[in-house]
């Protein structure tokens, strides 16, 4: 009995060694690395649109009420041509520095979008490490407005049937010359895009974006994320971009998909 008395001694020796051997490699360690960074609170960049029928540049603004959130508003402007449009060239030259411009036929608008937005990034994704890559989405919607730019076209004016003298007169397209506008003998050319700024009208409409938003750098200063989505404009009108025609007929609403490219700065 003595003996099996030592034996459960020993044992029981060996079983508190050994829990507090246990208890030892079981503590946590420490961590060395932590991921440690600012929490910013606001949030200012630039983005660039390229959508499928044209572009845009934006500044924006946020405010940052959560890790996971930002709430912001944009401004932005941006051009867009329809799809439907084909540059041509003549070739003219009345002399070394008077040569024709290329021109579109049958456009009568140059389309400038300027749009305001209040809008929502939220993330889906840990951004636990510093540079790492933060996925989410991004909403966004308000006012749109397009800026008409008349689109002016050199065109040939016979003054002489006999000796076949001739002026280039820059015009519009109107009811009055539309004969002569879309007569592809009488264009000479484009005017170039600044002509027209003092005729623009404006067409208000509404506009909203939704994409998926990829942002790297969770705890850098600098903002990098890139915008990939769908974006849709809706006028109370059509907006007449070619002459309307059996073919081709303006439309009050456009849908396109973008890429944007962010860039800014984050701070406390």
């Amino acid at each position: 009995m003595k003996f099996l008395k030592n034996i459960l001694i020993v044992l029981a020796l060996v079983m508190l060694c050994t829990g507090l051997d246990g208890q030892v490699v079981l503590q946590p360690k420490e961590i060395v690395d932590a991921p440690k960074g600012i929490i910013y609170k606001k949030e200012t960049s630039f983005g660039f649109r390229l959508h499928e029928n044209g572009f845009a540049v934006s500044f924006n603004k946020g405010n940052i009420p959560t890790f996971y959130r930002t709430n912001y508003y944009s401004f932005e402007l941006g051009y867009y041509r329809d799809p439907r449009e084909q540059r041509q060239n003549k070739n003219y030259s009345l002399s070394l520095f008077n040569s024709s411009r290329s021109y579109v036929y049958g456009k009568i608008n140059s389309v400038i979008n300027l749009r305001a937005a209040v809008g929502m990034k939220r993330y889906l994704s840990e951004k636990a490490r510093r540079r790492g890559l933060a996925i989410g989405y991004s909403l966004e919607g308000g006012p749109s407005i397009a800026l008409l730019k008349p689109y002016y076209l050199d065109l040939i004016h016979i003054i002489d049937d006999d000796t076949r003298d001739f002026e280039i007169r820059t015009e519009r397209y109107t009811e009055e010359n539309a004969e002569k506008f879309l007569n592809e003998n009488d264009i000479y050319g484009s005017s170039g895009f600044f002509r027209g700024f003092s005729d623009i009208s404006i067409v208000p409409g509404i506009q909203a974006k939704a994409s998926l938003h990829f942002s790297l750098g969770a705890y850098d200063k600098v903002v990098k994320a890139v915008d990939l989505g769908v974006m849709a404009d809706l006028y109370i009108k059509d907006v007449p971009i070619l002459v309307d025609s059996e073919f081709i007929s303006n439309k009050p609403y456009f849908v396109k998909l973008f890429l944007k490219f962010e860039i800014g700065k984050r701070r406390i």
